[in-house]
């Protein structure tokens, strides 16, 4: 499983084809929006159509990679204000043309309308804008609802799952970029992970950026598949991983006066040329 706890640095779709089928239990990823932003190694400004299409093939590598019930959870937002881009709707729509069950949306609540400078016709209704303080996390799992695991491994509370039931979720945006436009805050992933995945389950996000989800899934003990084609972010998420592997160690070291490891290797970042490639290839 030489992908497993890596750093995959790669065009997503290559490497997503050397995943193995059925090894993923849970997906999260926000995509590029295709909005313009500034990321260090991807065009975000393609033709909207051709946009879709390359996220489709996606779409359908992950659907592939995950197991019976797993899940995938993704960000999205509407874009635009001027022209209003209903881009979750035609995700919901590729999602289910691909036979991907949609179990629920969460209104991630971001409360960023203190910063807010587009107000269109102030004060009057001739023209006003509504501007989204809120994105999308749909949440869709594959041919059943059920993931299969073993209750001793559900380290959910009863206090989180009450919690985190609750559809709308009320967390700041991450304020530490890291070089990345559109980061994710640790609190999203960690409430998506263990509401939706076992302890020693695999977490993967296929535009890992900086890493948010690799951090959160080792520090929730679960392992990770992360796949940027960029090969800055992909440094910066080995970083933000060796500085909790090295904290981990120096508080194991406190408490147990051992600085057991976690078992995760020290080479984190390799190429998709590294990866084998997957023997019995299927869309199922």
């Amino acid at each position: 499983m030489k992908h497993l706890n890596k750093i995959i640095n790669g065009d997503v779709l290559k490497v997503m084809k050397k995943i193995p089928s059925n090894s993923v239990h849970l997906a999260i990823t926000s995509p590029p929006y295709n909005v313009g932003k500034n990321y260090d190694a991807h065009n975000d400004e393609m033709d909207y159509q051709e946009y879709l299409n390359w996220l489709n093939k996606v779409w359908k590598e992950v659907k592939r990679a995950l197991v019976p019930g797993g899940r995938f959870c993704l960000n999205i937002a509407p874009t635009g204000i001027k022209e209003f881009v209903p881009i979750h709707h035609d995700f919901t729509d590729q999602f289910r043309k691909l036979g991907m069950i949609f179990r629920t949306e969460i209104i991630w609540y971001k409360q960023t309308m203190l910063k807010r400078t587009a107000w269109g016709s102030f004060k009057s209704p001739s023209n006003p804008h509504i501007v989204p303080s809120w994105e999308y996390v749909l949440v869709f799992s594959k041919k059943q609802n059920k993931l299969e695991g073993d209750s001793k491994v559900a380290d959910i509370t009863k206090e989180e799952f009450m919690k985190f039931s609750d559809g709308f979720w009320h967390i700041a945006p991450e304020r530490k970029r890291n070089g990345h436009p559109a980061p994710f805050p640790e609190e999203l992933i960690y409430r998506l992970i263990k509401f939706y995945s076992f302890r020693g389950n695999t977490v993967l996000d296929m535009f890992g950026g900086t890493g948010t989800v690799a951090l959160v899934s080792s520090k929730t003990k679960r392992n990770f598949i992360h796949i940027d084609v960029s090969e800055e972010y992909c440094g910066t998420a080995e970083q933000r991983l060796k500085n909790y592997f090295t904290q981990s160690k120096l508080s194991n070291l406190r408490k147990n006066g051992n600085a057991k490891s976690n078992g995760i290797s020290k080479k984190l970042v390799i190429s998709h040329e590294e990866l084998s490639e997957v023997k019995a290839h299927s869309t199922t």
